[in-house]
């Protein structure tokens, strides 16, 4: 039988691409009505007030708000795009500036989150004791919100004289380590009972089929949990930010604006924070590409 060739790049341009544009030219669309009517009696009260108005002048009135309730997308992305080019790297007014700081607790939170997920579902698929002791724990842990949590930690931890991102990376590797343990749990206990057996009749150790048949086989289920774990762990960097009044940071960012009532700054800080998590996220899933690449092949 022949093989399939691909479909023509422009097939899968409109294939792919047609949906994407239409979501994104919707939510535009939706965004900016939105800015008209929760803009518009602002608009109304403090520029059209004395003078003659038309609907032409409070469209335009409403896309120009210094203050408004909801920036338009065009005065996020000038926000944006000012504060990527109009001051240096090492400036505070650097929304980059601010992604380093926020990514460096993020990315030490999922290292730690991930690796303690790892070592609990170890422990909880090798002891029934464990499994009854520990598991109902860790779900019972995500029910505390993380608001509640973060400030604790911070007091504590500064008390024993850690500061900087140490703090930060907890509040983000306590929110990183439950779907990394939950999933792994379910993926150590999906070989078969005839492969555990079958590793068993060769005087394979606990160990050894943890390592050549469990391990291998929780791969699908791993990779998935550290995606959902390191946007979790980005949520928890950037909170943990805000009790602190941290001076740097996405949520410092976030604080900032919403203190001096600077929405668009907000706003603008909100769509780094959702780049800087598309950007984690799409490298968790080339480390899971190629990793599962590498099984398959062996």
């Amino acid at each position: 039988m022949a093989d399939t060739l691909p479909p023509p790049l422009g097939a899968r341009l409109r294939l792919h691409g047609l949906p994407v544009a239409s979501m994104v030219l919707l939510v535009l669309l939706i965004w900016y009505g939105g800015a008209w009517l929760l803009n518009a009696p602002g608009a109304i009260e403090r520029v059209l007030r004395d003078q003659p108005w038309g609907w032409q002048d409070l469209f335009t009135a409403t896309m120009a708000m210094e203050r408004p309730v909801l920036p338009a997308p065009h005065q996020v992305a000038a926000d944006f795009w000012s504060s990527l080019v109009d001051w240096p790297l090492d400036s505070p007014r650097n929304l980059l500036f601010h992604v380093a700081v926020t990514a460096e607790s993020t990315l030490w939170g999922f290292v730690l989150g991930s690796l303690l997920g790892l070592l609990l579902a170890v422990c909880i698929v090798h002891s029934r004791t464990l499994d009854r002791a520990l598991l109902p724990w860790i779900v019972a842990s995500q029910s505390v919100p993380v608001l509640a949590i973060a400030p604790i930690v911070l007091v504590i931890l500064g008390s024993l004289g850690f500061a900087g991102v140490a703090p930060k990376a907890v509040i983000a590797m306590y929110l990183c380590f439950f779907p990394v343990t939950v999933a792994m749990v379910q993926g150590l206990r999906s070989p078969l009972r005839i492969e555990t057996e079958m590793l068993y009749t060769y005087a394979a150790s606990r160990w050894q089929a943890l390592w050549l048949l469990r391990l291998p086989a929780s791969l699908p289920f791993l990779f998935p949990a550290l995606r959902v774990g390191i946007a979790a762990g980005l949520v928890g960097a950037m909170v943990a930010e805000l009790p602190t009044g941290a001076q740097a940071g996405l949520g410092a960012r976030l604080l900032t604006g919403s203190y001096y009532g600077n929405t668009v700054q907000i706003w603008s800080a909100l769509v780094m924070s959702a780049l800087l998590g598309l950007l984690l996220t799409s490298l968790v899933a080339g480390l899971e590409h190629m990793a599962l690449r590498q099984r398959r092949q062996a």
